[in-house]
This record gives C-alpha cells, structure tokens and sequence, in this order.
C-alpha cells in the first residue's frame, strides 16, 4: 500500500522523514539491540543526510547499506559510497557500520554474488529502514526501465539480495538491490522533490507495467506499506 505525504517546502519534508527515521532506528534498537537502514543517493537526499547524520541515536549499534551504487571506485563521484561516506557517515553517524556494495570484481554481474553474502552476514537483515528516490524515467533503486537484468531483479521468488544491472537511460552499470529485499524492509520511505517527479508518479499510478515504469513495483504492491515524502521544491 502505498500514501503520500505532501509539504510546503524541502526542509519540513526533511524534517518530518529524520524524524520518522529516527523512531524507526530506535524502535529497532530498543528490541533487537541493533538497527540497519539502506539510502539511496544522488542530489536529493544530502540535506536528508546532513540532518539526520546530527541525531542522538545509538549509531554504534546502526547498520547502513546502500539501495543501489554504481560499479566505479569509492573515490569516483559517481559513487553512492562516496556520497554516503560525505554526508551521512558524518558528526554523531561516523560511528555507525557501513556495508558499501561495490566489491573487487570487474563488474556488478560477477560480483553480485559475493555481495549477496557480504550482506548475509554483515547487515541484519531485513532492513529495519530503507529510503528509496525515483528517476525522471520511473527507476527507483537501479531497477531501469526497459533493462535486460530487470525481470530478474523484481522476480520476487529469485532469492537474491542484489543484482546488477545496465542501464538503458543511464550511464555506468550498477548493482541494485533486488525487489524481494526492498519490500523484506519493515519502513519504506520514497523521497521525492520537485514538480516533475510528482508528474512521474502520477503518470505510474496510472499504469500497470512494471517494465515500463519501474517504480510501479513499488507503490502498486500490497505486501509493505511504503509512505511517500514530496515537497514542490
């Protein structure tokens, strides 16, 4: 089931999702002793990070992860690592434990595998919070519209963790979490900014076609609630 939440301006939305965050990480906390989130990257989420890199929250007792990277070094800037490691790891959240994606192989396709079990036995699973974005073309994670890996990355039953995947509409090839493990997570958040990305998901709700638009795995699903956070600027 997916809702929509709407505000004024980026930095009550902001606020409003930290505080969401935050509950959920310490809820978590308070009954298992640990907690584990996987964000998303690009723009829109560096106030999200800066913001929520300053709460008081047992962060030595948090798991971070990622939601999808691009297959580049973490020096790149091209990378979600690099990204996460800038804004997030930051102030109080520099002590949390981080589990980045990227591995030593050539590409996403040979290493997904060894991923997969990095993240079996590195971050509690599943994830406590996840926090994903959505592309001007209906992606969210690295699940692209029209990609030869996308079937398999939203098969529920494939038993994966990540996948890779090379884009159509983007550069670089990426590893993605798979649908299965981003609908496991017990919150799901979906942050968006901007008049054109609610034009997209207006345009996704109308429609059934999970090849076209992605992201319609996501919010025409019925196992998790995932709330949406938009903000017109």
């Amino acid at each position: 089931m997916f809702t929509l939440k709407k505000f004024t301006n980026s930095q009550l939305l902001i606020e409003d999702l930290v505080a969401n965050i935050v509950r959920d990480l310490k809820h978590a906390i308070s009954q298992k002793g640990h907690a584990s989130i996987a964000v998303s990257g690009g723009k829109t989420p560096i106030p999200l990070f800066i913001l929520l890199s300053q709460q008081d929250i047992e962060w030595n007792n948090i798991y971070v992860t990622l939601v999808d990277d691009r297959w580049v070094d973490d020096t790149n800037d091209a990378s979600n690592e690099k990204l996460v490691m800038t804004y997030l790891l930051q102030n109080k959240a520099k002590f949390a434990n981080f589990v980045g994606l990227k591995n030593s192989c050539d590409n996403p396709f040979d290493g997904a595998e060894i991923t997969d079990k990095i993240l079996a036995t590195k971050i509690p699973l599943p994830l406590d919070v996840l926090i994903l974005g959505m592309g001007d073309d209906g992606h969210t994670a690295s699940l692209f519209p029209g990609a030869a890996n996308l079937m398999a990355g939203l098969d529920m039953n494939s038993g994966r963790k990540v996948i890779g995947m090379k884009p159509l509409t983007a550069p670089l090839d990426r590893i993605t979490l798979t649908l299965p493990t981003i609908l496991d997570s017990k919150n799901i958040y979906l942050h968006l900014m901007g008049q054109t990305k609610m034009d997209v998901l207006e345009q996704a709700e109308k429609g059934n076609n999970v090849n076209e638009m992605p992201i319609r795995a996501i919010i025409h699903q019925d196992k998790v609630n995932v709330i949406g956070f938009w903000s017109v600027d």
